[in-house]
């Protein structure tokens, strides 16, 4: 497995095919759909985004309450394509890595290629083991959505595989 530090370097991006097996650290944001509508309606009405999107990676995941003594319960990954109508137009803006589960759409696909960015798949059921990886949970931006919030996530030797590379390949053509 490769480790690859958050934000990504250019570098590990454009080297990183589909199926590599992937553990990530640093930083990387946690957004649903909710998130993404606020997100994406600020940059429509071209206000100022809470946070830096470019080089980022955005989590597509639900968090459980922290159980005594951990920052974050549970935190395994939601089905990708509620976010396919926002991608797009987050990834024009600079983010480079989604991670989530579930295949995307042909218009996320094309955006992925043209911003040369990549999608990795979590694994469903393994919300466990995805809190295991979690040192630090910070609430950027949104905060009434409770644990729909826009969070951020240090995490270590996160499990991944790349699902879309930058190329356009994926796991889900086979």
């Amino acid at each position: 497995m490769r480790k690859i530090q958050l934000p990504i370097a250019e570098s590990d991006l454009l080297s990183l095919r589909a199926f590599d097996q992937v553990l990530l650290s640093g930083t990387i944001y946690v957004g649903r759909d909710q998130v993404h509508s606020r997100l994406f309606d600020l940059l429509e009405n071209n206000q100022k985004l809470p946070i830096v999107l470019q080089g980022q990676a955005i989590y597509y995941m639900g968090p459980s309450p922290a159980p005594e003594g951990f920052p974050l319960g549970a935190c395994g990954p939601t089905t990708s394509a509620r976010m396919d109508p926002f991608a797009p137009r987050l990834l024009d803006e600079g983010l480079r890595v989604m991670v989530g589960k579930g295949p995307r759409s042909e218009a996320v696909i094309s955006s992925i290629i043209r911003n040369r960015a990549l999608y990795l798949q979590a694994f469903g059921g393994c919300g466990a083991l995805y809190a295991s990886t979690v040192r630090k949970v910070e609430t950027l931006a949104f905060p009434e959505l409770g644990p729909e919030a826009l969070l951020l996530l240090e995490v270590e030797d996160f499990p991944v595989v790349v699902a879309i590379d930058s190329n356009g390949t994926s796991v889900f053509s086979r």
